[in-house]
Protein backbone atom coordinates (compact mmCIF):
# COMPACT_ATOMS: atom_id res chain seq x y z
CA UNK A 1 0.00 0.00 0.00
CA UNK A 2 2.63 2.76 1.10
CA UNK A 3 5.72 2.46 2.75
CA UNK A 4 4.26 4.25 6.11
CA UNK A 5 2.32 2.81 8.99
CA UNK A 6 -1.20 1.99 8.16
CA UNK A 7 -3.48 4.06 10.58
CA UNK A 8 -5.89 2.52 12.72
CA UNK A 9 -8.48 4.08 15.15
CA UNK A 10 -11.68 2.89 17.01
CA UNK A 11 -14.14 4.48 15.05
CA UNK A 12 -16.11 4.77 18.59
CA UNK A 13 -13.12 6.62 20.66
CA UNK A 14 -13.51 10.43 19.73
CA UNK A 15 -15.68 11.14 16.83
CA UNK A 16 -19.04 10.73 18.66
CA UNK A 17 -17.59 12.45 21.79
CA UNK A 18 -14.94 15.11 20.62
CA UNK A 19 -15.87 15.40 16.77
CA UNK A 20 -16.61 19.56 15.59
CA UNK A 21 -19.32 21.17 16.88
CA UNK A 22 -22.41 22.46 14.87
CA UNK A 23 -23.46 25.59 12.86
CA UNK A 24 -21.82 28.70 12.90
CA UNK A 25 -20.25 28.40 16.10
CA UNK A 26 -17.94 25.39 15.11
CA UNK A 27 -16.58 28.19 11.83
CA UNK A 28 -15.87 31.16 13.79
CA UNK A 29 -14.02 28.98 17.15
CA UNK A 30 -12.65 26.01 15.16
CA UNK A 31 -8.93 25.21 16.17
CA UNK A 32 -8.66 22.34 14.03
CA UNK A 33 -6.21 22.40 11.44
CA UNK A 34 -8.51 20.30 8.59
CA UNK A 35 -11.13 22.99 9.18
CA UNK A 36 -9.03 26.08 9.50
CA UNK A 37 -7.15 24.48 6.20
CA UNK A 38 -11.31 24.25 4.74
CA UNK A 39 -12.07 27.83 5.55
CA UNK A 40 -8.50 29.06 4.08
CA UNK A 41 -9.52 27.54 0.79
CA UNK A 42 -13.26 28.86 0.60
CA UNK A 43 -12.52 32.21 1.51
CA UNK A 44 -9.21 31.82 -1.48
CA UNK A 45 -12.09 30.51 -3.50
CA UNK A 46 -14.67 33.86 -3.23
CA UNK A 47 -12.10 36.03 -3.83
CA UNK A 48 -11.06 34.28 -7.04
CA UNK A 49 -14.36 35.55 -8.04
CA UNK A 50 -14.19 38.63 -7.00
CA UNK A 51 -10.78 39.19 -8.09
CA UNK A 52 -11.67 37.62 -11.28
CA UNK A 53 -14.58 39.07 -11.99
CA UNK A 54 -12.32 42.81 -11.42
CA UNK A 55 -10.03 40.97 -14.40
CA UNK A 56 -13.04 41.01 -16.81
CA UNK A 57 -14.00 44.38 -16.10
CA UNK A 58 -10.89 45.20 -16.97
CA UNK A 59 -10.58 42.90 -20.23
CA UNK A 60 -13.79 44.64 -21.52
CA UNK A 61 -12.35 47.62 -21.36
CA UNK A 62 -9.68 46.95 -23.68
CA UNK A 63 -11.52 44.88 -25.96
CA UNK A 64 -11.01 48.10 -28.25
CA UNK A 65 -10.05 51.77 -28.64
CA UNK A 66 -11.59 54.63 -26.76
CA UNK A 67 -13.96 54.10 -23.68
CA UNK A 68 -15.83 51.00 -23.53
CA UNK A 69 -17.44 50.52 -20.28
CA UNK A 70 -15.12 51.63 -17.53
CA UNK A 71 -13.67 55.39 -16.92
CA UNK A 72 -9.62 55.76 -16.76
CA UNK A 73 -9.79 56.30 -12.69
CA UNK A 74 -11.94 52.99 -12.39
CA UNK A 75 -9.83 51.32 -14.76
CA UNK A 76 -7.09 51.80 -12.50
CA UNK A 77 -8.61 50.78 -9.60
CA UNK A 78 -9.91 47.36 -10.71
CA UNK A 79 -6.22 46.61 -12.40
CA UNK A 80 -5.02 47.64 -8.47
CA UNK A 81 -7.57 45.71 -6.44
CA UNK A 82 -7.33 42.80 -9.34
CA UNK A 83 -3.49 42.32 -8.39
CA UNK A 84 -3.93 43.11 -4.79
CA UNK A 85 -6.55 40.90 -4.35
CA UNK A 86 -4.84 37.73 -6.63
CA UNK A 87 -1.85 37.88 -4.35
CA UNK A 88 -2.73 38.35 -1.12
CA UNK A 89 -6.07 37.20 -1.32
CA UNK A 90 -6.54 34.20 -3.36
CA UNK A 91 -2.62 32.40 -3.69
CA UNK A 92 -1.34 32.81 -0.42
CA UNK A 93 -4.98 32.22 1.51
CA UNK A 94 -5.27 28.83 -1.08
CA UNK A 95 -1.72 27.83 -0.30
CA UNK A 96 -2.10 28.16 3.29
CA UNK A 97 -5.06 26.31 3.31
CA UNK A 98 -3.20 23.38 1.73
CA UNK A 99 -0.96 23.46 4.55
CA UNK A 100 -2.96 23.65 7.52
CA UNK A 101 -4.76 20.68 5.67
CA UNK A 102 -1.64 18.29 5.09
CA UNK A 103 1.24 19.15 6.76
CA UNK A 104 -0.20 17.59 9.84
CA UNK A 105 -1.08 14.94 8.11
CA UNK A 106 1.86 14.53 6.07
CA UNK A 107 4.46 14.67 9.09
CA UNK A 108 1.94 12.49 11.44
CA UNK A 109 0.68 15.42 13.90
CA UNK A 110 -2.30 15.61 15.40
CA UNK A 111 -2.93 18.96 14.85
CA UNK A 112 -0.98 22.16 14.16
CA UNK A 113 1.22 23.44 17.03
CA UNK A 114 -0.54 26.70 18.18
CA UNK A 115 -4.25 25.95 16.88
CA UNK A 116 -5.82 29.14 18.78
CA UNK A 117 -3.49 30.98 17.01
CA UNK A 118 -3.75 29.54 13.74
CA UNK A 119 -7.81 29.93 14.33
CA UNK A 120 -6.84 34.15 14.66
CA UNK A 121 -4.45 34.19 11.32
CA UNK A 122 -7.58 32.96 9.34
CA UNK A 123 -10.03 35.26 11.19
CA UNK A 124 -7.91 38.59 10.54
CA UNK A 125 -8.05 37.47 6.55
CA UNK A 126 -11.86 38.49 5.75
CA UNK A 127 -11.76 42.12 7.79
CA UNK A 128 -8.52 42.66 5.89
CA UNK A 129 -10.22 42.28 2.52
CA UNK A 130 -13.43 43.74 3.77
CA UNK A 131 -11.97 46.92 4.50
CA UNK A 132 -9.48 46.62 1.33
CA UNK A 133 -12.93 45.89 -0.73
CA UNK A 134 -14.76 49.00 1.42
CA UNK A 135 -12.08 51.48 -0.33
CA UNK A 136 -14.78 50.64 -3.96
CA UNK A 137 -17.90 52.12 -2.10
CA UNK A 138 -16.00 55.02 0.04
CA UNK A 139 -16.79 58.67 -1.31
CA UNK A 140 -13.66 59.07 -3.07
CA UNK A 141 -11.49 57.09 -5.24
CA UNK A 142 -10.45 53.75 -4.27
CA UNK A 143 -6.76 52.71 -4.27
CA UNK A 144 -5.80 53.38 -8.22
CA UNK A 145 -2.02 53.22 -8.23
CA UNK A 146 -1.21 49.62 -9.32
CA UNK A 147 -0.52 46.96 -7.07
CA UNK A 148 2.90 48.07 -6.48
CA UNK A 149 1.82 50.78 -4.77
CA UNK A 150 4.69 53.01 -5.93
CA UNK A 151 5.14 56.51 -4.18
CA UNK A 152 4.64 59.36 -4.53
CA UNK A 153 0.93 57.71 -6.39
CA UNK A 154 0.20 55.89 -3.06
CA UNK A 155 1.59 58.88 -0.93
CA UNK A 156 1.66 62.13 -1.96
CA UNK A 157 -0.97 61.95 -4.99
CA UNK A 158 -2.77 59.02 -3.12
CA UNK A 159 -6.48 59.21 -2.28
CA UNK A 160 -7.95 59.12 1.10
CA UNK A 161 -8.93 55.72 1.33
CA UNK A 162 -5.23 54.97 1.12
CA UNK A 163 -5.19 54.82 4.65
CA UNK A 164 -7.37 51.99 4.57
CA UNK A 165 -5.53 50.10 2.13
CA UNK A 166 -2.18 50.45 4.10
CA UNK A 167 -4.19 49.33 7.67
CA UNK A 168 -5.77 46.13 5.61
CA UNK A 169 -2.19 44.97 4.08
CA UNK A 170 -1.01 45.21 8.15
CA UNK A 171 -3.33 42.75 8.92
CA UNK A 172 -2.74 40.63 5.67
CA UNK A 173 0.73 40.52 6.84
CA UNK A 174 -0.03 39.82 10.68
CA UNK A 175 -2.15 36.92 9.27
CA UNK A 176 0.74 35.98 6.97
CA UNK A 177 3.40 35.79 10.04
CA UNK A 178 0.91 34.03 12.53
CA UNK A 179 0.57 31.39 10.03
CA UNK A 180 4.37 31.15 8.96
CA UNK A 181 5.38 30.78 12.77
CA UNK A 182 2.53 28.19 13.65
CA UNK A 183 4.05 26.29 10.56
CA UNK A 184 7.58 26.50 11.21
CA UNK A 185 7.13 25.07 14.97
CA UNK A 186 4.64 22.29 13.95
CA UNK A 187 7.20 21.06 11.89
CA UNK A 188 10.28 21.14 13.56
CA UNK A 189 8.18 20.13 16.97
CA UNK A 190 5.24 18.38 15.65
CA UNK A 191 6.29 15.75 13.25
CA UNK A 192 6.44 11.63 14.37
CA UNK A 193 9.15 10.92 16.16
CA UNK A 194 10.67 8.18 13.49
CA UNK A 195 10.40 11.01 10.10
CA UNK A 196 14.10 12.40 9.98
CA UNK A 197 14.29 15.59 7.92
CA UNK A 198 15.45 13.63 4.70
CA UNK A 199 11.68 11.83 5.24
CA UNK A 200 9.89 15.04 4.78
CA UNK A 201 8.01 15.44 2.01
CA UNK A 202 8.58 17.80 -0.33
CA UNK A 203 5.53 19.43 -0.41
CA UNK A 204 6.42 19.98 3.85
CA UNK A 205 10.02 21.02 2.71
CA UNK A 206 9.11 23.47 0.46
CA UNK A 207 6.77 25.17 2.83
CA UNK A 208 9.42 24.82 5.61
CA UNK A 209 11.51 27.32 3.13
CA UNK A 210 7.98 29.42 2.70
CA UNK A 211 7.38 29.99 6.12
CA UNK A 212 11.01 31.04 6.83
CA UNK A 213 10.54 33.61 3.58
CA UNK A 214 7.09 35.08 4.77
CA UNK A 215 8.78 35.38 8.56
CA UNK A 216 11.78 37.45 6.99
CA UNK A 217 10.18 39.79 4.15
CA UNK A 218 6.61 40.56 6.05
CA UNK A 219 8.04 42.65 8.39
CA UNK A 220 9.72 44.17 5.77
CA UNK A 221 6.58 45.10 3.56
CA UNK A 222 4.68 46.38 7.17
CA UNK A 223 7.71 49.00 7.21
CA UNK A 224 7.13 49.83 3.54
CA UNK A 225 3.06 50.74 4.14
CA UNK A 226 4.02 52.56 7.87
CA UNK A 227 6.67 54.95 6.36
CA UNK A 228 4.11 55.44 3.31
CA UNK A 229 1.22 56.43 6.68
CA UNK A 230 3.93 58.34 8.27
CA UNK A 231 4.76 60.24 4.48
CA UNK A 232 1.23 61.17 4.51
CA UNK A 233 -0.15 62.13 7.70
CA UNK A 234 3.32 62.65 10.50
CA UNK A 235 5.43 65.39 7.76
CA UNK A 236 8.10 62.80 7.45
CA UNK A 237 10.02 62.44 3.63
CA UNK A 238 10.77 58.85 3.24
CA UNK A 239 10.05 59.07 0.13
CA UNK A 240 9.03 62.64 -0.71
CA UNK A 241 11.92 63.95 -2.26
CA UNK A 242 10.44 67.90 -1.43
CA UNK A 243 11.45 67.03 1.83
CA UNK A 244 14.63 65.59 1.03
CA UNK A 245 13.64 61.67 0.39
CA UNK A 246 13.53 59.61 -2.31
CA UNK A 247 10.75 57.52 -3.98
CA UNK A 248 13.23 55.35 -5.25
CA UNK A 249 14.04 54.37 -1.82
CA UNK A 250 10.07 52.64 -2.55
CA UNK A 251 10.92 50.51 -4.79
CA UNK A 252 13.76 49.32 -3.26
CA UNK A 253 12.11 48.32 -0.16
CA UNK A 254 9.07 47.31 -1.98
CA UNK A 255 10.93 44.70 -3.97
CA UNK A 256 12.95 44.02 -1.47
CA UNK A 257 10.04 42.31 -0.36
CA UNK A 258 8.23 41.64 -3.42
CA UNK A 259 10.85 39.49 -4.83
CA UNK A 260 10.44 36.80 -2.50
CA UNK A 261 7.08 37.11 -2.09
CA UNK A 262 7.08 35.50 -5.93
CA UNK A 263 8.86 32.71 -4.30
CA UNK A 264 6.09 32.58 -1.72
CA UNK A 265 3.23 32.16 -4.20
CA UNK A 266 5.07 29.34 -6.17
CA UNK A 267 7.32 27.35 -3.53
CA UNK A 268 4.64 25.61 -2.15
CA UNK A 269 3.01 24.96 -5.63
CA UNK A 270 6.35 22.93 -6.59
CA UNK A 271 5.56 20.69 -3.26
CA UNK A 272 2.22 19.94 -4.91
CA UNK A 273 3.90 18.72 -8.07
CA UNK A 274 6.59 17.18 -6.27
CA UNK A 275 3.63 14.99 -4.53
CA UNK A 276 1.62 14.89 -7.83
CA UNK A 277 3.99 13.72 -10.73
CA UNK A 278 5.39 10.86 -8.87
CA UNK A 279 2.09 9.03 -8.36
CA UNK A 280 0.99 9.51 -11.87
CA UNK A 281 4.14 8.16 -12.84
CA UNK A 282 3.90 5.13 -10.82
CA UNK A 283 7.89 6.32 -9.58
CA UNK A 284 9.49 7.34 -6.72
CA UNK A 285 11.06 11.47 -7.01
CA UNK A 286 14.02 11.75 -9.36
CA UNK A 287 16.75 13.47 -6.95
CA UNK A 288 14.95 14.16 -3.57
CA UNK A 289 17.80 15.56 -1.80
CA UNK A 290 18.76 17.99 -4.80
CA UNK A 291 15.16 19.05 -5.04
CA UNK A 292 15.46 20.14 -1.24
CA UNK A 293 18.38 21.80 -1.78
CA UNK A 294 17.31 23.36 -5.00
CA UNK A 295 14.25 24.82 -2.58
CA UNK A 296 16.28 26.11 -0.61
CA UNK A 297 18.91 28.10 -2.29
CA UNK A 298 16.19 29.59 -4.42
CA UNK A 299 14.79 31.13 -1.53
CA UNK A 300 18.34 32.02 -0.62
CA UNK A 301 18.45 33.76 -4.19
CA UNK A 302 15.48 35.44 -3.94
CA UNK A 303 16.41 37.96 -1.18
CA UNK A 304 19.86 39.14 -3.18
CA UNK A 305 18.01 40.09 -6.93
CA UNK A 306 15.21 42.62 -6.23
CA UNK A 307 16.71 45.16 -8.35
CA UNK A 308 16.41 43.80 -11.74
CA UNK A 309 12.67 45.17 -11.18
CA UNK A 310 14.73 48.78 -11.57
CA UNK A 311 17.54 48.16 -14.20
CA UNK A 312 15.57 51.06 -16.04
CA UNK A 313 15.71 53.53 -12.95
CA UNK A 314 19.24 54.83 -13.32
CA UNK A 315 21.33 52.33 -11.55
CA UNK A 316 25.06 52.12 -12.15
CA UNK A 317 26.18 50.10 -14.47
CA UNK A 318 27.63 47.75 -11.75
CA UNK A 319 24.72 47.18 -9.93
CA UNK A 320 23.02 45.99 -13.34
CA UNK A 321 25.51 43.62 -14.26
CA UNK A 322 25.59 42.15 -10.44
CA UNK A 323 21.77 41.90 -10.54
CA UNK A 324 21.51 40.48 -14.18
CA UNK A 325 24.29 37.48 -13.63
CA UNK A 326 21.99 36.62 -9.73
CA UNK A 327 19.10 36.74 -11.92
CA UNK A 328 19.82 34.57 -14.00
CA UNK A 329 21.71 32.27 -11.71
CA UNK A 330 18.18 31.38 -10.44
CA UNK A 331 17.51 29.33 -13.48
CA UNK A 332 20.20 26.70 -12.42
CA UNK A 333 18.06 25.53 -8.88
CA UNK A 334 14.64 25.95 -10.91
CA UNK A 335 16.29 23.90 -13.66
CA UNK A 336 17.49 21.25 -11.23
CA UNK A 337 13.39 21.21 -10.41
CA UNK A 338 12.10 20.50 -13.83
CA UNK A 339 14.69 18.00 -14.82
CA UNK A 340 13.54 16.28 -11.74
CA UNK A 341 10.37 16.42 -12.42
CA UNK A 342 10.77 15.59 -16.21
CA UNK A 343 13.57 12.51 -15.26
CA UNK A 344 10.59 11.44 -12.69
CA UNK A 345 8.26 11.07 -15.89
CA UNK A 346 10.61 9.66 -18.40
CA UNK A 347 9.89 5.62 -18.37
CA UNK A 348 7.01 5.93 -16.14
CA UNK A 349 3.86 4.29 -16.28
CA UNK A 350 2.14 7.78 -16.78
CA UNK A 351 -2.41 7.70 -16.50
CA UNK A 352 -3.47 11.42 -17.20
CA UNK A 353 -5.98 11.70 -14.30
CA UNK A 354 -6.93 15.89 -13.91
CA UNK A 355 -4.01 16.37 -11.10
CA UNK A 356 -1.53 15.14 -13.46
CA UNK A 357 -2.71 17.39 -16.31
CA UNK A 358 -3.20 20.35 -14.04
CA UNK A 359 0.78 19.33 -13.35
CA UNK A 360 2.08 18.38 -16.82
CA UNK A 361 0.46 21.88 -17.57
CA UNK A 362 1.86 23.66 -15.08
CA UNK A 363 5.43 21.77 -15.94
CA UNK A 364 5.24 23.44 -19.66
CA UNK A 365 3.42 26.84 -19.15
CA UNK A 366 6.22 27.39 -16.16
CA UNK A 367 8.85 26.49 -18.08
CA UNK A 368 7.82 29.12 -21.09
CA UNK A 369 7.26 31.46 -18.10
CA UNK A 370 10.94 31.26 -16.90
CA UNK A 371 12.37 31.58 -20.27
CA UNK A 372 10.39 34.92 -20.75
CA UNK A 373 11.90 36.17 -17.06
CA UNK A 374 15.75 35.40 -18.67
CA UNK A 375 14.94 37.51 -21.16
CA UNK A 376 13.70 39.84 -18.60
CA UNK A 377 16.76 39.36 -16.56
CA UNK A 378 19.19 40.60 -19.65
CA UNK A 379 19.49 44.62 -19.12
CA UNK A 380 19.59 45.83 -22.58
CA UNK A 381 16.66 43.64 -23.63
CA UNK A 382 15.06 44.74 -20.07
CA UNK A 383 14.61 48.78 -21.23
CA UNK A 384 12.72 47.41 -24.29
CA UNK A 385 10.15 45.33 -22.29
CA UNK A 386 9.53 47.25 -19.04
CA UNK A 387 6.34 48.74 -18.03
CA UNK A 388 4.69 46.77 -21.05
CA UNK A 389 2.61 44.23 -21.16
CA UNK A 390 5.58 41.73 -22.29
CA UNK A 391 6.20 42.19 -18.39
CA UNK A 392 2.26 41.47 -18.13
CA UNK A 393 2.65 38.16 -20.13
CA UNK A 394 5.73 37.03 -18.21
CA UNK A 395 4.35 37.36 -14.83
CA UNK A 396 0.75 35.52 -15.89
CA UNK A 397 2.46 32.55 -17.25
CA UNK A 398 4.84 32.14 -14.23
CA UNK A 399 1.85 32.65 -11.12
CA UNK A 400 -1.13 31.22 -12.85
CA UNK A 401 0.97 28.26 -14.15
CA UNK A 402 3.26 28.13 -11.01
CA UNK A 403 0.60 29.18 -8.37
CA UNK A 404 -2.87 28.79 -9.21
CA UNK A 405 -2.51 25.51 -11.71
CA UNK A 406 -0.69 24.01 -8.84
CA UNK A 407 -3.53 24.52 -6.41
CA UNK A 408 -5.80 23.32 -8.42
CA UNK A 409 -3.92 20.35 -9.36
CA UNK A 410 -3.36 19.85 -5.73
CA UNK A 411 -6.86 20.35 -4.87
CA UNK A 412 -7.89 17.67 -7.45
CA UNK A 413 -5.95 15.66 -6.31
CA UNK A 414 -6.50 15.83 -2.10
CA UNK A 415 -10.11 16.43 -2.75
CA UNK A 416 -11.26 12.79 -2.90
CA UNK A 417 -9.32 12.01 0.69
CA UNK A 418 -10.67 15.47 2.05
CA UNK A 419 -14.21 14.19 1.30
CA UNK A 420 -14.57 10.29 0.84
CA UNK A 421 -16.16 11.45 -2.56
CA UNK A 422 -14.77 11.02 -6.32
CA UNK A 423 -15.03 13.86 -8.90
CA UNK A 424 -16.66 13.78 -11.52
CA UNK A 425 -13.35 12.95 -13.83
CA UNK A 426 -14.93 14.08 -17.35
CA UNK A 427 -16.06 17.24 -15.63
CA UNK A 428 -12.38 17.53 -14.23
CA UNK A 429 -10.59 17.23 -17.71
CA UNK A 430 -13.21 19.23 -19.29
CA UNK A 431 -12.39 22.15 -16.94
CA UNK A 432 -8.32 21.38 -17.48
CA UNK A 433 -8.30 22.02 -21.28
CA UNK A 434 -10.59 25.06 -21.05
CA UNK A 435 -8.58 27.04 -18.31
CA UNK A 436 -5.30 25.59 -20.27
CA UNK A 437 -6.83 27.09 -23.53
CA UNK A 438 -7.97 30.20 -22.08
CA UNK A 439 -4.82 31.10 -20.10
CA UNK A 440 -2.61 30.78 -23.34
CA UNK A 441 -5.56 32.54 -25.71
CA UNK A 442 -5.38 35.13 -23.15
CA UNK A 443 -1.69 35.45 -22.15
CA UNK A 444 0.26 34.69 -24.84
CA UNK A 445 -0.64 37.48 -27.45
CA UNK A 446 0.49 39.80 -24.72
CA UNK A 447 3.76 39.33 -25.72
CA UNK A 448 3.53 40.01 -28.86
CA UNK A 449 1.44 43.35 -27.73
CA UNK A 450 4.05 43.93 -25.06
CA UNK A 451 7.29 43.60 -28.01
CA UNK A 452 5.22 45.97 -30.17
CA UNK A 453 5.07 48.62 -27.73
CA UNK A 454 1.96 48.21 -25.96
CA UNK A 455 2.14 49.68 -22.28
CA UNK A 456 1.00 48.27 -19.24
CA UNK A 457 -2.25 50.45 -16.99
CA UNK A 458 -3.68 52.02 -19.95
CA UNK A 459 -7.43 52.13 -20.72
CA UNK A 460 -6.85 53.26 -24.24
CA UNK A 461 -4.33 52.29 -27.03
CA UNK A 462 -3.82 52.58 -30.69
CA UNK A 463 -5.98 50.89 -33.29
CA UNK A 464 -2.87 48.64 -34.49
CA UNK A 465 -3.30 46.53 -31.00
CA UNK A 466 -6.70 46.35 -31.56
CA UNK A 467 -6.62 42.48 -32.86
CA UNK A 468 -4.34 40.80 -30.24
CA UNK A 469 -6.02 42.68 -27.45
CA UNK A 470 -9.90 41.14 -28.94
CA UNK A 471 -8.20 37.87 -28.77
CA UNK A 472 -6.97 38.58 -24.81
CA UNK A 473 -9.98 39.41 -23.71
CA UNK A 474 -11.87 36.45 -25.29
CA UNK A 475 -9.19 34.18 -23.91
CA UNK A 476 -9.85 35.32 -20.28
CA UNK A 477 -14.13 35.13 -20.79
CA UNK A 478 -12.85 31.31 -21.65
CA UNK A 479 -10.50 31.64 -18.94
CA UNK A 480 -12.55 32.89 -16.21
CA UNK A 481 -15.71 31.02 -16.46
CA UNK A 482 -14.24 28.06 -16.92
CA UNK A 483 -13.90 28.16 -13.16
CA UNK A 484 -17.60 27.70 -12.58
CA UNK A 485 -16.89 24.12 -13.60
CA UNK A 486 -14.27 23.99 -10.98
CA UNK A 487 -17.22 25.16 -8.23
CA UNK A 488 -19.18 22.76 -9.39
CA UNK A 489 -17.06 19.90 -8.75
CA UNK A 490 -15.69 21.03 -5.31
CA UNK A 491 -19.61 21.98 -4.47
CA UNK A 492 -20.81 18.43 -5.57
CA UNK A 493 -17.69 16.47 -3.75
CA UNK A 494 -18.18 18.34 -0.61
CA UNK A 495 -21.77 18.79 -0.51
CA UNK A 496 -23.43 16.21 -2.94
CA UNK A 497 -25.09 12.55 -2.59
CA UNK A 498 -22.26 9.70 -1.66
CA UNK A 499 -22.69 8.21 -5.05
CA UNK A 500 -18.70 6.46 -5.53
CA UNK A 501 -17.12 5.69 -2.19
CA UNK A 502 -13.37 6.12 -2.33
CA UNK A 503 -10.25 3.60 -0.72
CA UNK A 504 -7.62 5.20 1.74
CA UNK A 505 -4.99 5.22 -0.92
CA UNK A 506 -7.53 7.15 -3.64
CA UNK A 507 -4.63 6.59 -5.95
CA UNK A 508 -2.43 3.72 -7.00
CA UNK A 509 0.81 4.60 -6.42
CA UNK A 510 -0.03 7.36 -4.18
CA UNK A 511 2.82 7.14 -1.05
CA UNK A 512 2.75 9.17 2.77
CA UNK A 513 1.00 9.02 5.31
CA UNK A 514 -2.09 10.91 4.41
CA UNK A 515 -2.77 7.76 2.25
CA UNK A 516 -2.80 5.82 5.29
CA UNK A 517 -6.31 7.12 6.65
CA UNK A 518 -9.51 7.01 6.14
CA UNK A 519 -11.49 8.73 3.57
CA UNK A 520 -13.10 10.99 4.17
CA UNK A 521 -10.38 11.84 6.67
CA UNK A 522 -11.31 11.59 10.53
CA UNK A 523 -12.00 15.26 12.49
CA UNK A 524 -9.08 13.80 14.99
CA UNK A 525 -6.42 12.06 13.45
CA UNK A 526 -2.71 10.63 14.55
CA UNK A 527 -3.62 10.76 18.38
CA UNK A 528 -0.53 8.40 18.71
CA UNK A 529 2.58 9.07 16.60
CA UNK A 530 2.84 6.96 13.21
CA UNK A 531 5.75 5.14 13.11
CA UNK A 532 7.99 6.05 9.58
CA UNK A 533 10.30 2.95 8.79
Amino acid sequence: MTDAAVYTQDPDSHEEHHGPEHGFKRWLFTTNHKDIGTLYLFFSFIMMFVAGAMALLVRVELFEPGKVLLNPEYFNQMTTMHGLIMVFGVIMPAMAGLANWLIPLMIGAPDMALPRLNNWSFWLLPFAFAMLISTLFMSGPAPDFGWTFYAPLSTTYGPKSTDFFIFSIHLMGASSILAALNIVVTIFNMRAPSMAWMKLPLFVWSWLVTAFLLLAVMPVLAGCVTMMLMDRHFHTSFFNAAGGGDPLLFQHVFWFFGHPEVYILILPGFGVISAIIPTFARKPLFGYRFMVYATAVIAILGFVVWMHHMFTTGAPIAAQLYFMYATMLIAVPTGIKVFNWVATIFKGSLTFETPMLFALGFLVMFTLGGFSGLMVALVPSDYQYRDSYFVVAHFHYVLVSGSLFTIIAGVYYWLPKWTGQMYNERLGQLHFWLTTIGMNVTFLPMHFLGLAGMPRRIPDYALQFTDFNQICTVGAFIFGFSQLIFLYIILKASFGKRTYQVSNQVWEGATGLEWTLPSPVPYHTFETAPVVP
